[in-house]
């Protein structure tokens, strides 16, 4: 929607949609999203990871067709609704399948390059609507429109050679396929390694102490202990400021600041906005290579005190531009958009996904991830509603607005987020119920491996006796 809005092909066949119903437009799509919420985790946890990622991507596949055949306004605006529709049970299902099937020491980098890799499906989108503004006819935006499915596409045909998650399959009482599951990523096919085993005696009792010990699963656990409070507490505000710390300007009005500062030409706008997705792209990458190497809070207030900083530093340019008219300012600004974005990536792009799942327990995490994707809807819709109305009105003056709650977010993020580098999952997720849960979870996982060590002892000295015979 970003590169759309460059686009006089786009905005001509659609009468060119004023600031309400750009957002509109852009806010639609997360308006479907809050659509699927209510079903999305039951889905996840009835049906099992894959297929739910296989289930949003065929939405998003046809909801991409009829985008890119739009007649009207209202054909857009449905079609958009159902890629946010799609898009929530994928986006649900998909970052706890790559978290839990996920060799242990990759998990972190892996599920935080998950997340990360948004920035390629903005390269993709900015430099396909690059290449086709010079179209000189609706194609230029509807080619984009359809590309948009591909990546669907390709997840449908994939989706069935995926795995499904060990730790769903132990929920389902298929604790051989899970067991065979393990072998096969994390120990090229021994069902004995000793970290297979250990992966499994650890999935197996905490899914059983989760089901002994909490009595309730339902949403109402997300808010029923201490320790789900301060989990909850934490995923909606990360949620939040993930959406709301000025990255929704740049995101989805970047063309609007530009022309604000005298650059018009939708050559330069979209050639600035595909550079900057690459920019976006490499720094996220990097973050999600030294998440393990640097830890969870040090990036989140680097990257919170970095955003903090470079967003002063916009408004300071963007204030001289508009008073004074000064070319200098409006590049500036543009340089400071940069290094914005390098902060933003240092967190908000690889770490949000993969520290909400972390600190989620297995009976809680479907449900916690729903919050999560839930709150940054609500953020985005109101961020995609009033940005564009905001910047009409008060232009620089409504970066300081962002200001005063970045320094909040530093704050926030400075009291409450904890470390959880180096954790297994149910250990983070321990992390937060104190040393009691800890305790019995290790304590039962130690007598499952001696349990399962006392079996093979037996059994070898079965074997030894009957070579004897």
């Amino acid at each position: 929607m970003n590169s759309l809005q460059s686009l006089p092909q786009w905005k001509d066949y659609f009468n060119h949609p004023t600031e309400s119903q750009l957002g509109l437009l852009n806010a639609i799509q997360n308006i479907g999203s809050l659509a699927a919420y209510p079903f999305a985790p039951y889905v996840s946890d009835g049906f099992g990871r894959r297929r739910t990622v296989i289930l949003g991507a065929s939405i998003m596949s046809l909801a991409a067709i009829v985008q890119a055949g739009a007649q009207s306004v209202g054909m857009f605006i449905g079609a958009r609704f159902l890629i946010g529709f799609g898009l929530t049970f994928a986006a649900n299902a998909a970052p706890m399948l790559v978290s839990e099937i996920a060799y242990p020491p990759h998990r972190a980098p892996v599920t935080s390059a998950y997340n990360g890799l948004w920035n390629l499906g903005s390269l993709i989108a900015a430099w396909t609507t690059f290449g086709t503004f010079r179209i000189n006819s609706t194609w230029a935006w509807r080619i984009p429109s359809a590309l948009q499915g591909l990546p669907s596409v390709i997840q449908i045909v994939l989706g069935w050679f995926l795995p499904e998650s060990p730790r769903w399959l132990v929920s389902k009482g298929r604790e051989e396929q899970a067991l065979q599951t393990l072998a096969y990523y994390h120990a090229d096919g021994n069902l004995d390694d000793p970290l297979v085993q250990y992966e499994f005696n650890e999935i197996k009792t905490a899914i059983e102490f989760d089901r002994t010990i909490v009595a309730n699963v339902g949403w109402k656990a997300l808010f029923s202990t201490p320790g789900n409070l301060k989990r909850m507490r934490i995923i909606i505000a990360i949620a939040f400021f993930s959406q709301w710390s000025g990255n929704g300007i740049a995101s989805y009005y970047l063309n609007q600041i530009l022309t604000d500062i005298d650059i018009t030409d939708p050559t330069i706008q979209l050639l600035i906005n595909g550079i900057m997705t690459i920019w976006s792209l490499f720094w996220a990458l990097l973050a999600s290579s030294l998440i393990d190497r640097l830890g969870r809070r040090p990036l989140f207030l680097s990257s919170a005190i970095g955003i903090f900083f470079t967003w002063i530093a916009q408004t300071i340019s963007f204030a001289e531009f508009w008073q004074f008219k000064k070319p200098a300012a409006a590049h500036s600004l543009i340089a400071f958009l940069f290094l914005y974005s390098t902060a933003y990536g240092l967190a908000f792009s690889p770490l949000i996904v993969v520290y909400t799942v972390e600190i989620l327990p297995y009976h809680l995490r479907a449900k916690g991830f729903t919050i999560f994707n839930f709150t940054i809807s609500l953020a985005l819709i109101f961020n995609q509603y009033t940005n564009p109305i905001a910047l009409g009105h008060l232009v620089w003056k409504y970066y300081i607005v962002y200001c005063c709650w970045i320094a909040f977010e530093v704050v926030f993020l400075y009291m409450y987020v904890l470390e959880t580098k180096n954790l297994t999952l149910e250990e983070t997720a321990a992390l937060f119920d104190g040393k009691d849960a800890v305790d019995e979870i290790s304590g039962n996982v130690l007598v499952h491996n001696l349990e399962s060590l006392s079996e093979k002892e037996e059994i070898t000295e079965i074997e030894e006796s009957k070579r004897e015979d």
